[in-house]
């Protein structure tokens, strides 16, 4: 007669949807083959840590006292319309941060949209987890027809199982890294809709070019930091714009390889948020996001995400775009800092519209280059690297 079954899977049994699945089958095996997946795991382009050692107490007291990560009042939030979307861009590209790593965009005809969050908490539980800090612009059944989703990696703040569920409805079809197309299966996107790419492979989809290009992360979307899922920036290209986005990643060398393989580029979407001195080799600070624009060789646009939706690392609300707009000024870089959901041409000039001022947890200075006040911008030394 079998005996009890271990604790684990019982767990498994339980398995919320929103974890995804394994890769198995003729996906497992195309994992096994790359040259990223070494000893059982991708591994990163540097040597990686999640977390700096002996930082993991220190890091969640950080989180349980921090004070002015959320913004002074409402957010600004641009009333988009399915009306103004509809008006194709005088360009041929343009751009709407919808909040956090979110952007569509509408290049070469085609609309493309980036690591579509919609839900009102980066979590697989309800009423659990980082809670949206704005409404979303426009609710997704209004956005209009979608004809790519790109995703980056598998983190509940970039993949939304219930955005995806609505975005089948659109017929798109999706590129992700390898083994995260399993997720996307599992959730009812249907296989041959759903493109998956190991760094530096292309693929054209939708009328555009795709390449997923190394970043500097990891996976994770059940009990454990995952195995056999891959994480990706990306180049999105059409016959006249070029566009770059750089999911979550640390500052890595291999930027610089990017552009010079695949640029140049019209606009970067770039990472400046949720960084920490308890994790400085898998998000980048706002300095090395500027610096890592300047490393792809783009006079480009550089439009900032990852921060203002989601409260998810020690630092101020205000503070990644402060510090951006500071390393930009210094380094000539142009920025855009449109309000969540205000669509704009990046090759029209941006002006800086310091619209989180008035909400800042801190009063910064009148200057739109300038940082706050109280703490001026600073440059973290490059930490030591050492593989996990």
């Amino acid at each position: 007669m079998p005996g009890p079954r271990p604790w684990y899977s019982r767990i498994t049994d339980r398995r919320p949807d929103a974890f995804g699945a394994e890769p198995t089958g003729a996906r497992l095996a195309r994992i096994e083959g790359s040259p990223n997946f070494v000893d059982g795991a991708f591994r990163n382009p540097v040597p990686t840590r999640r977390l700096i050692p002996g930082s993991f107490g220190p890091s969640l007291r950080a989180g349980l006292t921090k004070k002015g990560s959320k913004p002074a009042g409402a957010v600004p939030v641009h009333p988009l319309t399915p009306g103004e979307l509809s008006v194709p861009p005088a360009s041929g590209l343009r751009l709407t941060w919808m909040g956090h790593a979110t952007v569509l965009a509408e290049i070469a005809g085609r609309r493309v949209l980036f690591d579509p969050v919609w839900g009102e908490r980066c979590s697989p539980f309800a009423g659990f987890g980082p809670r949206r800090l704005h409404p979303t612009p426009l609710p997704l059944a209004e956005l209009g027809p979608i004809d790519l989703v790109v995703v980056s990696h598998d983190h509940y703040d970039h993949l939304d199982m219930h955005a995806i569920r609505t975005l089948i409805h659109s017929g798109a079809d999706f590129a992700v890294p390898l083994g995260v197309g399993a997720h996307l299966e599992h959730w009812g996107v249907p296989a041959d809709r759903i493109t998956e790419l190991d760094w530096q492979e292309s693929a054209r989809v939708a009328g555009l070019t795709l390449t997923a290009t190394p970043a500097r992360h990891y996976c994770a979307r059940g009990l454990r930091t995952g195995t056999h899922q891959l994480w990706a920036s990306w180049v999105v290209a059409g016959a006249e714009h070029r566009l770059f986005h750089s999911g979550d990643t640390g500052y890595f060398p291999g930027f610089a390889e990017i552009g010079a393989a695949y640029g140049p580029f019209d606009a970067t979407m770039m990472q400046v948020g949720a960084y920490s001195d308890f994790w400085p080799e898998v998000h980048m600070t706002p300095e090395e996001g500027v610096r890592a624009h300047g490393d792809l060789g783009a006079e480009a646009v550089l439009l900032p995400i990852h921060w203002a939706t989601f409260d998810l690392a020690p630092h101020r609300w205000e503070e990644p775009i402060e510090r951006t707009l500071a390393a930009a000024a210094a380094a000539g870089v142009t920025v855009a800092t449109p309000r969540p959901g205000e669509p704009f041409e990046p090759a029209a000039t941006p002006q800086v519209q310091p619209w989180w001022r008035p909400i800042a947890a801190v009063v910064p200075t009148p200057d739109p280059t300038a940082p706050s006040r109280t703490e001026p911008p600073r440059t973290d030394p490059q930490p030591e690297q050492v593989r996990v």
